[in-house]
């Protein structure tokens, strides 16, 4: 009985220290990061061909300049469960850019256009290069970037998140990070250094307003604002704005870090009734031998 008392007084001081730290945690420690709507959440999500689309070309004008991806290949622009470009079309893109092709007889470095094999180059060819041209700051490689960032949940939200299979918190995060950006305030300090971004989870600071009341900020990033209205042109009808940006071109970086997630939840469903009906054999097989048997 002793054994059992103590296990709940346990499980209930375990409850109340989650319970007592998340407004702590979601006040004071990050930023909040609203919850989006993606074509690809939930068990039985999948990507839109056209948002991936008008993402790439976000990627392309805009953020390729500075961030690289290199595990992405410019055949998998082509492959199924991807932007849907044709072979053709990836060819094109592919022969826009110039590649390393090895070292020529006498040991020179050859470069030549791309192909569907190469990946797609980096705008720098290291990461000093990259700090010199961003004043110290070093552009992250988008290939994994949806799957190493999230925004803090917290409980008992994970939980929820858990039972409902939501995994596109990186997304969240990016597309929260992008249209993030604000003016400082009047009070903010003067040796500010960087750009004001009250979702950035990289430096967060605490400063006092006007009022005297202490606010939590994502800033400084060293990244300015890279998206302005009807600065990436879409000839599909799509409202060329800084929020429809953000949306896209973090679903396209979701497709860069996650390119076999629409076969990998076809396969988890066929897993799961796959278990269910075993489950049932199990059941009744049970059942038909032991049935004689007094328990």
């Amino acid at each position: 009985m002793k054994t059992k008392i103590a296990s709940v007084r346990g499980a209930a001081l375990v409850v109340a220290g989650l319970v007592l730290a998340t407004p702590a945690f979601a006040a004071g420690a990050a930023p909040h990061i609203e919850r989006q709507q993606w074509s690809f959440s939930g068990p039985f999500g999948t990507y839109d061909k056209a948002q991936l689309q008008r993402g790439f070309k976000v990627f392309k004008e805009v953020c390729a300049s500075c961030h690289g991806a290199k595990f992405l290949a410019f055949r998998n622009l082509a492959q199924e469960g991807g932007p849907g470009f044709t072979e053709d079309q990836a060819k094109a893109v592919a022969a826009e850019y110039t590649v390393s092709k090895g070292v020529d007889d006498a040991g020179e470095p050859v470069e030549g256009p791309a192909t569907l094999a190469d990946h797609w180059p980096s705008p720098f060819p290291n990461e000093q290069a990259a700090r010199a041209s961003n004043g110290g700051a070093y552009p992250p490689d988008f290939s994994t970037l949806a799957k190493a960032r999230a925004g803090h949940r917290g409980f008992p939200n994970f939980v929820f998140d858990a039972f409902t299979q939501y995994q596109e918190q990186g997304p969240d995060y990016i597309y929260a990070l992008l249209t993030g950006y604000e003016d400082p305030p009047s009070c903010f300090p003067e040796d500010f250094v960087g750009n004001y971004n009250t979702k950035f989870l990289g430096g967060s600071i605490t400063f006092e307003d006007c009022k005297g009341e202490a606010h939590l900020t994502g800033g400084p990033i060293g990244m300015a604002p890279p998206l302005y209205a009807e600065s990436v042109e879409y000839t599909d009808g799509t409202p060329m704005t800084v929020d429809q940006y953000a949306h896209d071109v973090a679903a396209f970086m979701m497709w860069v870090a996650e390119p076999k997630l629409e076969q990998r939840k076809q396969m988890g469903f066929r897993v799961m009734i796959f278990l269910v009906v075993f489950a049932s054999l199990l059941y009744f097989v049970k059942r038909a031998i032991w049935r004689d048997v007094d328990h």
